[in-house]
């Protein structure tokens, strides 16, 4: 007998897309301990910037935002693609970084004791 249930409540997509929000405000203003907030301790990330891969532990993503400073203009659009009770991909298409990039960012988030963090950041960076 199968069930009709809904497995994932409208206040989850809530909380990821907060989660992937946390972000954004975090390079908007050029933090990089409010964008920490917003990630597992052991996040990795990976993708190409100026052609580059650049990949590995989320301190990377930490020291660029160190290095270049806050992204007031900044715009994005937010997306959960997906979403289970402990895992969901959130699209993150972004306009103007704090070096002028443009991106689309895919982030992996996984819920842990209640709460969702970001476990992985693979992105795309669009030339000129």
């Amino acid at each position: 007998m199968s069930k009709n249930t809904k497995a994932v409540a409208t206040s989850e997509y809530d909380a990821v897309i907060a989660v992937a929000q946390k972000y954004v405000d975090g390079l908007r203003v050029g933090s990089a301990a409010n964008v920490a907030e917003a990630f597992h301790k052991d996040a990795v990330m990976y993708g190409f910037t100026n052609g580059e891969l650049m990949g590995g532990p989320i301190a990377n993503l930490f020291d660029f935002i160190e290095k270049n400073g806050k992204a007031p203009g900044i715009r994005t659009r937010l997306d959960v693609l997906a979403i289970t009770p402990t895992t969901a991909v959130v699209r993150v298409d972004m306009e103007k970084d704090a070096i002028g990039a443009d991106y689309n960012d895919y982030l992996t988030l996984i819920r842990i004791d209640g709460a969702w963090k970001v476990i992985a950041k693979v992105y795309h960076q669009f030339e000129g």
